[in-house]
Order: C-alpha cells, then structure tokens, then sequence
C-alpha cells in the first residue's frame, strides 16, 4: 500500500501551501483492532458486501498463524480480466475527492493480536495507544482547522483516551463517528481471548492488555468513558454512533453482533449523540465499493452535513463582524467569497471550566439574569458584580444559568468557574483552568499565581470567571497576618468579567463595592414555576394551601424542592407537612436559627430552610434508620468528595442504595455525574451538627464514626493508595475533633502511615505521636502494638533527619524485643534491621554492615522463600551500606540478586522495586558503568514522576541522582538543569537545614564547579558547609563530602591555602571514621597531595619570577650607561 504510513499520520488530501487556501477542516480516520491505516478502509468487491463465503472465517484464523501482508479477501471479490481485485480505499479515493475543503487523513498503529510467526507485537494498552495518538496530533496536525474523527471499533477507545489527554486535541475535536465502538465492553472479547490463544500457543507473545479493555465492563473503559462523556456535554461535541447490523457469518460463535446495540453507543442525550444501523458485519461497515454504496452514502452524508453547517456558520460569523464593524454583509456569492480571499478575523481562543451541567429545569428568575446582563454585558457598568443572598435563595443556579446563557448568546467569551468554600477548593479550580487551558506553568510555580497572570494578560482574550461561594472572610481575605488570601490571586482585565455569589452583604460590598445585586425570595409566580417544573410532583389544585406552603417555606427554591421531594417520598399530603412545619416547638426554632447562623456569620435570616430542614432530618430518622445513619455519619466528615466506600454500611446493597436515593431526593447529597462520590451543600452539613448536639448526640456519633473508619480505614500498601488519598481528607477531619480512645489511637496509626507513605512525613510524626501517647498510657512497654508504634515513629524521625531522636527509639525497641522474643522472630528481625539503618544514617556504617550482615543470617536460616520482604529490605539495606563503605563490587552483586526477585513479584510502581533499582543505579554509577547508571536512574524517575507529586522526596532523591549520573555522563548542562529544579523545589517545602536540601544544593555546586561556574559553587559550598555545621558534630561523615568539595572549588578559584587547610582536616578526619582502604579517604589523601605540589610549584614559580624581575632590575642601570 504505497504512500501509507503503518504508523502515525498519512495526509491522503488537501494543501496547505503558501498559494492554496488553509483546509476548513481536518477528517482523521483511525482504524481498529488488527486494523491497518488503509486495509481496514478498503474495498475489494464490486458485487457489494454479503458475505458468500462460509469458510472465510477459518481460513483467516489459519492465516493468522503465517506470515502475510495483506488482510484475506473480502467476500464475494470478483477478479477482473487482469486477474486483480478492484480496490477502493475510500477516504482517499471518495471523500477526499468529494470535499475538497478537508485536510484528509489517516492514523496507523500497532494493535494486532498477531501479524506473523515473525514479528513481536508491542505489549502496552489502549491507554498508551492514547497517549501516542495525542502526541502525534499535537506534533503532525499543524493547521489550526476543527477536527473530525472518524474511528472504527478499539479505534474509537483509543480517540476518546487522546482527546481527554490533550487539550489542543480536545479543543479542536468538533464531531466523532464512531464505526463499532466498544464504548462499554465489547460481547466478543471471548473470540478475541480465542484469537490471542493461538497467537501465544505459536508465539509465546500476546497483547494480553487490549483483550482485557474489551470486557464488559472494563476498568480501563469505565475511566476513559466517563470522562469523554463529561468533555463532550462540556465542549458540545457532536456525536454519531453507527452500529453494525450483521453478525459474522462462518465462524462458530460469532453470528450475533461483535459488537452489541447496548455498547457501541454512549447513551447520550440526541443533542449530543446520533445513532444509526449500517447493514454490514464488524468488519464491513467500514468499507465502501462507490459512492453509491449505502456505506458511503451514510458516513459521507454525516461528515458533509457537518461541512455545510461549519461552512454557513463560518459565513455567518464573518457576515455579523463586518456588520458590527460597519460594513454591509456580502449580498452575493462573489461578495462573500471576496470577502473571504481578504483573510480570516482572528481571535482568542474560547475555553470553559464549568463543573455543572446546565440545569435543565431551571425556572424564572429572569429579572435577576437580565440585570446582571445588563451590568456586565450590555451596558458595562461594572467589571466585578456580587449576587447576595441568604443560601436556599438559588444563587448558584442563577450563576449557573447566566454562565451558560453567555456560552449561547457571546460566544466569544471564555468561561470559568471556581468555588471559594476553602483555599483548596479554589487552587483546585485553577488547577482546572490551568488544565482546560493548557497554560503554560513553570516547575512548581502556584497554579493560582500561573491563572492570575494568564487572565490578566491580554493573550487570555474575553472572559467571565464566577466565584461562587465566596463566603468566608478569611477565607477570602486571609487572617489578620495577612498570609496570601483569594482576593490577592484574583486577575485584573479589562477584557475580563468576575461574577461573585455571596451569603454575606458585607463580603459583598467587600468584593464588588456597590456592584451587587441582592436575590430575596421567589415571588408567588416564579416559586409555583418551580413547584410544577419539578420531576413527580403531584400536589392538589387547591391554590390557597399551595401558598400557604410556599410562604411557610418563605418561597426559598431550595427549601421548595427539599419540601416536594419529602412529600413525593412519603406521599404526603401538603396539608400534613404544613402541619409538621407549624407544630415545630419554637424554642427549638429559635435556638437553631441562633447557632446556624452565628456559626455561618449570617444575620436577619428567617430561618426557613433551617426549619425545613429539621423536619426532614426528623422524619428521615423515623422513616430511613439507614439514611439517618448516614448523615449523622456525614456530620463527622468533610463535606465534599464523599466515597460510598466510606459511608456505615447497611444489611444489603439494596438498603444502602435506597438510602442513599433518600439523601438524594431531599437534596441533601448530591452524587458526582456517574461515579460513586457524593457531596453535601456546607449549609445542609452545619444544620446536620446542629441537628445531633439538639439531640446530644454528637460525642457519641462521633465515637461511632470512629469505629466505622478505623474498622475500614485501608492499610497504606502501595495498591491502596487510591482509596486511603480518598479517605484521608476526612479521616483527618475526624480526629481533629474527637478525644482519645483506643480506636482513635489505632485510626491515627493507620493515617499516620499512610501519610509518611505520600510524603506528608511531618503530618505522620503529629498523628504518630498522638497514637504513641495514648498507648504509653494504656500499654505496658513491651505490649507489640507499643513496641510497633515507636519503630514507625523513629523511621518517621529518621526519614526527616531527627537522627538521634530516632535511633534512642529504635534501640529501645530492640533492646526490649531481646528480652522477650527469639533471635529469630521476624518482628526482631525487621527492629535490629531499622536499627542498622539508623547506624548508616548517623555514619556509624561498620556498625550497620555488621548488624545488616547478621539479621540476613538469620533470616536466611528461618525462611523458605527468598522474597520474603523483610529479607529484600534488608539485603537492599545491606547494599546501601556496602556502598557506603566502598564495598562497591559487592554492593552491585547484592542488588542484582534482589532485583529479579522483585520484579517477579511486585508491580512496576512499587516503592520497594524502585527503592532497589534506584539504589542499583547509585551502585552502578560508582562501578563506573555510567550508561547503565543513566538508563536506570531515568527508569525510576519516569515511574515516580508518574505516580507521585512533584514534591514527593522519592521523587526529588530519584531527580538528584539522575542528575549526578548525568555529570558523570559528561551531560553537564542537563545535570545544572535538573538539580536546580530540584533545588527549588527543595527550598520551597524544606527548612534551611534539611539534609536533603543541602544535599541538592551540594550537587548543584558541583555541577557549576565542573562548569566553569567557580564563583557560584564556591557561594554555595560555603552556604552548605556553614549550615552543616551548626546543626551536625564536627566530626560527622555527612559534612566531609561538602567539605572536600569546597576544597576543591578553592583551588579553582585560586584560593590554595584555603583549599589545603580544609583538605588537611577532611583527610584528618577520614582517617579516624573509616579503614585505610576506604576509597574516599584515598581519593582525599591524593588530592591533597596533588595541592601541596601544586602549592610547591606555585612557590617556586613566584620565586623565579622574583628572582628574574631583580636580575632586570640590577642589570637596567649597566645598560643605561652603556
């Protein structure tokens, strides 16, 4: 197939040269599983395509297991009078051919189950599939023409993994057809597994991975598909879904669809989606004999009927700038075409962030939406406007729907959404923006500070930014010490638009000045809009009690719907809620109303939803135990992001399901799209407080939440991690209000751990020495869970460089495990191995080998198993102080042992493989195999770099290390780079004197010294070795490295008594500290010698210098007289 790329991208169409004009749009066809760029599109039968041969599927399973380079025939193929098949690759051939105006392409890659005896597949998933599709797209697709994708079965997955990757991908996808898409598990992943057998029965080699996506229900496709649904109702990409109407015929097991009906459609409103039968099998739907094949016919109908409306709209757009500029619209053909020949008007580009849906049952408030149109859009009075109002008043619909209302009506403004509830959440929704934008950030830069300069730029274009919940003063405007606040991230434009909703008329008047519009309650007529708007309301016609109701509920739409949706669950007549609200003791009322709002800082509020809202907890407890449960449970915890996981669990899934429904239909939860996470509004969780200390009940529910967590709260292997970075927000909510118990002390042990293993080390230390004081008082010291916790603490303290504090723990942890425990109890073990560590750390590392040495002994003589990980811990530890020792040989031998064993057993990402590895590649760097050094290090730091923070230290060690194989590699500037990114990162979240930081800064002089930068890493050197200084003993190993680098950046800088004085003492001192063999201590013994002669030579070169300038002198009179 001449001209065609296997992989990546192939332009079949259109010119983009200087003399022709830029494409209108940009029709990508990506084909699907065992596809091919242009087989999977191409045609061999004139006589159409029913299948007329029942063996074709054998013999193409027979030729998957020889060599070919074609797929097999195609049904009912006639040959012509040469003997060759017609071929007709359509996208080329047709549609290139029939729209002129569209850049046409093709993607290839590598996703065959098998291609031949003779070549390997490549092992990796749709996911990277994905991930290279969006890199190409990025890199190949250089106009800036909206973008079609046409994509056939696996393809359609891999299309949908780009676009929710890349954001100029996801900005620039107008329409998808999808041919066959398994969008939520294909029926036919058992012939694939068939399929793939025989592949590894020949083979031995099978991509195991797009098998699996193709389940039912897949992982992989859950997560792609939930979040292209969300792009798509985001950024109104049209969808049509073809589904294939005929099975395979001829091989057992596949007469029904490959593809079932219930899959290969998203289930998307029709606004969004279209879904259309072809009649043809899996395989060919997707190629066309003509034009007048019905194929053709229908897929080239749905991306020309998208040209046309792209066309006209395009037109149109230019028809109303020329109007708005004064000019008249082109009245004929000629006019508009030389009006295009003129130029495109150029703008920003368009982006939203908007976390809402629309909400299609908002009602009334028209008054409201149009003054604020009026104020920010039509008349411009004001660039900030603040919405205020007592919560249940609708403000955050109304914003809602004016957000949605400029989408419509001014479509060239940007739009963004950020909840001010707390400083998180409001980093979050720059984290958003910066995201949706793709906006350029430096390392570590703050995404509030990166949003901030893009807005107030003029690069950002048009925009309208909502900040929605904009409601605590501190919040907003930062504590009395004036730590950075909200306001002070907030952009300043004139292109720009803020739009604020607030309960507070003070926070109001604070943000906008007299820019503010007040929303009250509904008036009669709006408020009965909404009570019939709402979905299964059926209320009597009587419209006196209907009043009464909405004035009981002071016409609050928040307090409407909870009142309905009460009354629809219960069906209870209106005349019996009524009653309920009235019959309320007042001084009950009253005391509510007091608490709930000096607690949220609202005043002269009437309470209304406060009422509602009793009634309802009350009649929730009575009639749901279950649901009642549940938000006292919720009243313990952070209102957002709640896991269903998390929640008390019922008797049954059912029972728990309806439950949940209860807490929907109130409103008082509301769930996240399709996941199983759920919010409560902070109003609803305030009043859920106040609800249970009315009760008094508070100390005891919190007592049971508790339990609850600790019984669930997962424990912090690496694997769990998803669900304890779910858990842990609140958790620590938790036991921030709480006392102590010996559940408390056992759930701050398991967050603690969890935290040390995300970094968060001195968060560990806090909740660990909470655990550990609690136990002090109720254990005896030898008790195993005392004993547990004073080993994870002073590893905690070790990892943070508390040294001393952690090995007097650890000692006497040990020390205590050998009076009651055998020499070969495991737990003994782990204990003497964590105290070595702390030796190697404290640089007592004869010490550390020879206690490593014994418990690898020991171990050895008691296991069956070499991949025990208390063994492979140890040997790692083993290696770490061999090198530490110059034992560099062994070192490498040792972790060349451990490594495979971990790679059998543990995952790609673990902690402990990567530990392994990365303490390998310091090895091999020290062996001198420097490219193995680098390959390695660049491994590890790929790995965590995906799965953890920027800040996370293993990340930042792995960062360093490469970055010193890089200078040992001779790739200087690459090393400079990289360390002065982890350097800052350093600086930033570490204090002066932390190991790490100065160990950074160390290696970052160093680089500069081997530079040429003398000057720089002299100033640096010093810096470390002063801080060093002040909080290590002087005779400690870890000042010797700086020290004798500093020596070394003397003698560049000419400084060469300098450099012998501090050299004198680094030799002095290493010949106490370590054998005569030591390699440092020889290096530094060399070097030293190397001054001294340089020193001599310096000397004697100054004195013959000296010498021959006084000869000069003592000789210039004799030749004046001459």
């Amino acid at each position: 197939m001449s001209g065609v790329h296997r992989i990546g991208f192939t332009k079949l169409s259109g010119s983009e040269n200087a003399g022709n004009d830029a494409p209108r749009v940009n029709i990508i066809f990506v084909h699907g599983l065992r596809g091919h760029p242009e087989e999977t599109w191409t045609s061999t039968s004139k006589s159409g395509h029913k299948s007329t041969r029942p063996s074709k599927w054998r013999q193409n399973i027979k030729s998957m297991l020889r060599p070919h380079s074609s797929p097999p025939e195609a049904d009912g193929v006639q040959n012509n009078a040469n003997g060759a098949l017609p071929k007709v690759f359509w996208p080329r051939d047709l549609l290139a051919q029939d729209s002129p105006q569209a850049s046409v392409w093709t993607y290839g890659y590598n996703a065959e189950v098998i291609k031949g005896v003779f070549q390997a597949n490549n092992r990796n998933g749709v996911s990277q599939h994905g991930r290279d599709l969006a890199a190409k797209f990025e890199r190949d697709i250089e106009n800036e023409a909206p973008v079609i994708f046409v994509a056939h079965s696996l393809g359609g997955i891999i299309v949908k993994d780009a676009i929710r990757r890349s954001g100029p991908c996801r900005l620039r996808t107008k329409l998808i057809v999808f041919l066959g898409t398994p969008h939520r598990g294909s029926e036919m992943a058992g012939w694939g597994e068939t399929a793939s057998n025989l592949a590894r029965l020949a083979l031995q080699d099978s991509n195991k991975k797009i098998v699996e996506a193709l389940e039912v229900d897949s992982e992989v496709l859950d997560n792609i598909n939930e979040e292209f649904t969300n792009i798509v109702d985001q950024h109104r990409v049209q969808i049509h879904s073809f589904q294939e109407a005929r099975g395979i015929s001829g091989m057992k097991g596949l007469h029904e669809k490959v593809v079932s009906d219930f899959s290969s459609k998203l289930g998307l409103p029709r606004s969004l989606e279209t879904v259309e039968s072809i009649d043809a099998n899996h395989m060919q739907m997707v190629r066309s004999d003509g034009r007048a094949d019905d194929r053709y016919r229908a897929i080239s109908g749905v991306l020309k009927k998208f040209l046309r409306q792209s066309l006209l709209e395009k037109d149109t757009s230019r028809s109303q700038q020329s109007i708005s500029q004064g000019a008249k619209p082109p009245s004929t053909q000629e006019e508009a075409a030389d009006t295009e020949e003129r130029g495109h008007i150029t703008s920003s580009a368009v982006f939203y962030s908007i976390p809402f849906l629309r909400n299609r049952r908002f009602i009334g408030r028209e008054a409201k939406l149009k003054e604020i149109e009026e104020k920010l859009l039509i008349c411009k009075d004001c660039q900030k406007l603040a919405v205020v109002g007592l919560g249940g008043t609708g403000k955050t619909q109304i914003a809602l729907q004016f957000a949605y209302n400029v989408k419509e009506r001014w479509p060239g403004y940007s739009i963004f959404w950020i909840a001010a509830l707390s400083a998180e959440t409001f980093e979050q929704g720059c984290r958003d923006i910066v995201r949706v934008c793709s906006i350029r950030a430096n390392p570590g830069e703050d995404p509030k500070s990166v949003v901030q300069r893009h807005l107030s730029s003029d690069a950002a274009g048009k925009w309208l930014l909502i900040v929605d919940n904009s409601d605590e003063r501190e919040i907003l405007f930062g504590k009395q010490d004036r730590s950075a606040s909200i306001v002070d991230y907030l952009p300043q434009n004139e292109n720009g638009m803020t739009l604020f909703t607030t309960r507070y008329g003070e926070m109001a008047a604070s943000l906008a000045g007299s820019d503010t519009i007040e929303v009250e309650q509904m008036d009669p007529e709006e408020a009965e809009a909404l009570k019939t708007s709402l979905k299964g309301v059926e209320l009597l016609h009587n419209s006196t009690i209907i009043i009464d109701l909405l004035e009981e509920l002071s016409y609050l739409p928040l307090a409407i719907t909870q009142a309905v949706a009460y009354m629809n669950s219960l069906k209870l007549p209106i005349q019996d809620y009524l009653q309920l609200l009235r019959n309320r003791d007042q001084d009950t009322l009253s005391l509510l109303s007091r608490e709930f709002y000096d607690s949220t800082r609202y005043k002269k509020s009437k309470n209304a939803i406060a009422a509602t809202w009793l009634v309802s907890f009350d009649q929730i407890r009575l009639s749901d135990p279950v649901a009642a449960d549940i938000l006292s449970f919720i009243s313990c915890i952070e209102n957002k992001a709640i896991p269903r996981s998390i929640l008390p669990p019922a008797q049954s899934k059912e029972e728990m399901t309806h439950a949940i429904g209860t807490l929907c239909a109130y409103a008082f939860i509301t769930r996240r799209g399709d996941s199983e996470h759920y919010d409560m509004h902070r109003l609803v969780h305030l009043a859920t407080q106040i609800w249970l200390k009315m009760q008094d009940s508070t100390v005891k529910i919190r007592e049971t939440a508790v339990a609850q967590l600790e019984d669930i709260f997962p424990s912090s292997e690496w694997s769990n991690r998803a669900v304890w970075r779910e858990y842990l927000p609140h958790t620590l909510r938790l036991l921030q209000t709480t006392e102590g118990s010996d559940k408390r002390s056992d759930l701050c042990f398991y967050v603690a751990k969890c935290l040390r293993v995300d970094g968060r080390r001195e968060e560990a230390i806090t909740w660990l020495s909470q655990c550990r004081l609690w136990r002090e008082k109720h254990l005896a010291e030898d008790q195993p869970d005392m004993l547990t916790i004073l080993s994870d603490l002073s590893s905690v303290l070790l990892s943070v460089r508390r040294i001393k504090e952690a090995i007097s723990l650890i000692q006497h942890v040990v020390e205590t495990k050998k009076r009651v425990l055998a020499e070969d109890d495991h737990s003994r073990l782990i204990s003497e191995s964590q105290l070595a560590v702390a030796f190697l750390a404290d640089g007592q590392i004869k010490g550390a080998i020879a206690l490593l040495e014994h418990v690898i002994v020991v171990y050895k003589r008691t296991l069956m198993k070499e991949e025990h990980p208390g063994l492979l811990a140890s040997q790692c530890s083993l290696a770490r102080a061999l090198l530490k020792d110059g034992q560099v040989k062994k070192a490498v031998e040792l972790l060349e042992q451990v490594i495979p064993v971990q790679e059998r057993v543990l995952s790609e990402d673990h902690p402990y493989r990567l530990t392994s590895q990365y303490e390998l590649a310091r090895a091999l760097l020290k062996d001198g195999q420097v490219k193995k050094a680098v390959e390695l290090f660049e491994h590890v730091v790929a790995v965590r770099e995906r799965v953890l923070t920027e800040d996370h230290p293993d990340c930042l060690i792995s960062q360093h290390e490469l970055a010193r194989a890089f200078l040992e590699d001779g790739q200087v500037t690459r090393a400079i780079e990289l360390l002065k990114h982890v350097v800052k990162v350093r600086e930033r979240v570490l204090a002066e004197s932390h190991g790490d930081r100065l160990n950074s800064q160390h290696s970052l002089a160093g680089a500069f010294l081997k530079d040429g930068q003398v000057t720089k890493a002299v100033g640096l050197l010093k810096h470390v070795v002063e801080v060093e200084e002040k909080v290590l003993p002087e005779d400690h190993p870890d000042l010797l490295a700086p020290q004798h680098e500093l020596a070394r950046a003397y003698e560049a800088d000419g400084q060469i008594g300098k450099a012998i004085s501090l050299l004198e003492h680094v030799v002095s001192l290493e010949k106490k500290l370590y054998a005569e063999d030591y390699p440092a201590r020889r290096v530094s013994a060399e070097l030293l010698s190397t001054f001294h002669e340089r020193h001599r030579s310096n000397k004697q070169r100054k004195k013959r210098k000296k010498k021959h300038l006084e000869l000069n002198t003592q000789n210039k009179p004799i030749l004046v007289e001459e």
